[in-house]
């Protein structure tokens, strides 16, 4: 398929003569045994289909909504992607994977999010964008703006700057908004905020979060052109990451089918390299946001909405080194970090240390955790109170309490959250239909990102700093250079 652009000014011309209004599939299209209501189909544009926004697709499809449109700028990876899904790991048909495939076929395809949102505004109803980070915000944000109800996979943006921005056009325009967090809907996360408000562990002043992640490359340096090899008594850490990065380095040329420049968008300019998609981009600072914004959407989620944080006063990061580039930049984020995030007093309840570990970094195991009881290495969330914890697994799964005497008065807390009872993304279209509301919008979202983009910014400002934050102000303010990380620039073409 030919590549279409569009300049920035004929863009924004077009967002503004595009019509906002929700389109409706008419009778005859949907007709036969089984169809529902015209109403209650919504014509989504998928952004980004290769990965996550496949299985979003998916579970679109499978609650009856129309794939109106696809963007993405490798259709070859969605191909294998779609094909992928048609089949159970026993080589038996999956409906619902053959269902997406038919949806895919007749879907329009496009290469540039400007372009579409262009052609299609009167034909869609809403958007999932499931890019690399660093594209999130400028193509929700154009969505919305045309009145476009938006679905953002995880992290919702790659700077705080943008996480404030989506929020503040979500509440302009009034469109309905979802982050790709799906453990914020399910039955777990409702249970462990009804045993923690209920004070069944006591007042909750330190929580542990950790992951296995990074599961993609990251501490890697930029490939580039070949060095020399070092003297043999001159094999210091810097020199390995030279050798490391000569022997990544070549010239690769662009994979057909590939837009490389679109995938770039609103990114600085970086000559292709396999290393970077389709997968790895999460660990190189050009795309991605690293474990912390990849996983803590799914760990930090439930402390933070539990025990209603907030923003935090103070954060201090450290980490195994950083890639970097020849001149010495940033480019890929480090191996393990550890941030400590310092949150205020607030409502009768006391200060909180949350305390992030990734890359293999573990919290000590807790005096009331009994010894046949592990911790999952694959990532987890305790609760220190001072009556007991609470633990459990990534998106919020099996909650426990310790000591176990303690499920005795949780059996007798009352369910004080409604539970969904339904998927993630289908919570969101009954929001769109306004039979529900939709459960992570960009109004907790964006505070959630917020906090887990701080801590990238504290390791950023540098190993051995506190930063201490001003949320009102959106200002860091004892370390006047941080405050460069919470923004950044815009290639030419793309902006906010």
């Amino acid at each position: 398929m030919k590549n279409e652009r569009i300049s920035r000014r004929s863009f924004v011309g077009g967002v503004t003569r595009a019509a906002a209004a929700a389109t409706i599939v008419p009778r005859h299209v949907l007709g036969g045994v089984g169809f529902q209501a015209p109403s209650d189909t919504v014509n989504v544009a998928v952004v980004g289909m290769g990965g996550m926004g496949g299985n979003n697709a998916e579970a679109l499809v499978a609650g009856g909504q129309r794939i109106a449109a696809v963007v993405d700028v490798d259709f070859g990876l969605v191909e294998r992607s779609v094909a992928g899904k048609t089949k159970d790991q026993d080589g038996k048909p999956r409906p619902e994977g053959l269902a997406l495939a038919e949806q895919f076929r007749t879907a329009r395809r496009y290469a540039d999010v400007r372009r579409m949102l262009e052609k299609e505004g009167k034909n869609i109803d809403a958007v999932v964008v499931a890019t690399p980070d660093h594209f999130h915000a400028v193509a929700a944000n154009a969505a919305m703006q045309l009145g476009k109800h938006v679905y953002v996979q995880k992290p919702l943006t790659y700077t705080v700057h943008e996480a404030r921005t989506l929020a503040d056009t979500a509440r302009r325009t009034g469109v309905v908004t979802q982050m790709g967090n799906q453990g914020h809907s399910s039955d777990d996360a409702r249970l462990i905020n009804e045993w923690v408000q209920a004070g069944i562990i006591g007042p909750v002043r330190e929580v542990h979060v950790w992951t296995n992640r990074p599961i993609w490359p990251q501490g890697l340096p930029r490939p580039a052109a070949a060095h020399a090899m070092p003297q043999a008594d001159a094999w210091h850490q810097w020199d390995v990451s030279s050798v490391l990065s000569g022997l990544m380095g070549g010239n690769y040329p662009v994979p057909q089918g590939l837009d490389w420049d679109l995938f770039l968008g609103p990114g600085p300019v970086v000559t292709y390299h396999p290393i970077y998609h389709p997968f790895s981009w999460r660990g190189w600072a050009d795309w991605g946001v690293g474990a912390l914004g990849d996983m803590g959407a799914h760990l930090i989620d439930h402390p933070f909405w539990a025990l209603d944080l907030g923003l935090p006063t103070s954060i201090e990061s450290t980490s195994t080194p950083f890639g970097k580039d020849a001149d010495g930049n940033l480019a890929s984020y480090p191996e393990a970090m550890q941030v400590h995030y310092d949150f205020a007093a607030r409502n009768g309840q006391p200060p909180v240390r949350l305390t992030w570990y990734d890359g293999g970094l573990m919290p000590a195991r807790p005096d009331l955790l009994p010894d046949d009881v592990p911790l999952d290495r694959g990532g987890g969330v305790l609760f220190i109170g001072d009556r007991g914890i609470l633990m459990h697994e990534t998106y919020g799964r099996n909650p426990r309490l310790f000591p176990t005497s303690l499920m005795d008065a949780a059996a007798r807390v009352p369910q004080r959250y409604r539970r969904i009872g339904t998927s993630h993304e289908m919570n969101w279209i009954n929001a769109i239909r306004g039979t529900d509301q939709a459960t992570s919008p960009f109004s907790y979202a964006a505070r959630l990102t917020e906090t887990m983009l701080l801590g990238l910014v504290a390791l950023r400002a540098g190993e051995g700093k506190k930063i201490v934050y001003d949320g009102d102000a959106m200002q860091v303010l004892n370390v006047p250079e941080a405050n460069q990380y919470l923004r950044r620039d815009y290639r030419s073409g793309w902006s906010l």
